[in-house]
């Protein structure tokens, strides 16, 4: 299996086709994160904005096969349902890469403060539930990602409809792990407590792992 990561993660890098997203994430944060702001307001928003990317990007990976390709991966490695796991992980690990970079830059230039800059916020605390919040996102967005693509969807007009529409979902629903986390950072930047989502976190693997589930299952009947 990991071989076949590496050989999914090596096709999204020699395509070019990750650009788009990763460029429209540094311009989300060029807009939201300055220097100074408050570090778990810049958190939470770094987080929010890994989510529509890393349903972009799983939906790039899980499309990027000619069909005579895709055959020829999954005679080699025993199935499509692995060879599309594949896919589905290596598009969620480059956006965790994303997402780890931007937290630690946001540390590196964000003020330990509250909101009204009279609590420290302690900066380990403060990562390690950035950390877990963009987690929570990247896994959504992932699951939102799997379930609005091949094999479920295949026409692209759909598909990006619905992955729009499932990512702000995921987002602003009540209920939500990828909204718990971001919403814990935020709300917890106005007293100046940080809020490590480890619930959350545990909620969003479990969805993901069902999203994956289900798609490589139908994988196997639909291609």
């Amino acid at each position: 299996m990991t071989a076949l990561i590496r050989y999914q993660a090596a096709l999204l890098l020699r395509s070019q086709r990750w650009l788009a997203p990763a460029l429209l994430y540094v311009a989300f944060l060029g807009v939201g994160v300055r220097s100074g702001q408050p570090v778990l307001d810049s958190l939470g928003y770094a987080a929010a904005g890994l989510l529509p990317v890393t349903a972009w990007l799983v939906q790039v990976c899980a499309t990027q096969e000619p069909p005579a390709a895709r055959t020829v991966v999954a005679a080699a490695v025993g199935g499509q349902p692995r060879a599309h796991l594949a896919a589905l992980l290596a598009a969620s690990g480059c956006a965790g890469l994303l997402g780890a970079a931007a937290t630690a830059v946001v540390l590196l230039i964000s003020e330990p403060a509250s909101t009204d800059h009279t609590v420290e916020v302690p900066l380990p605390s403060a990562g390690l539930a950035g950390l877990l919040a963009a987690a929570c996102c990247v896994l959504l967005g992932a699951t939102a990602g799997a379930l609005c693509t091949r094999p479920l969807l295949h026409r692209r007009g759909w598909s990006v409809a619905a992955t729009v529409l499932a990512a702000l979902l995921a987002l602003v629903t009540s209920g939500s792990p990828a909204k718990y986390a971001v919403t814990g950072l935020v709300t917890g930047s106005h007293t100046g407590t940080v809020h490590v989502p480890v619930l959350p976190l545990l909620g969003a693997v479990a969805v993901a792992t069902a999203a994956a589930w289900i798609a490589c299952r139908l994988t196997a009947m639909r291609g």
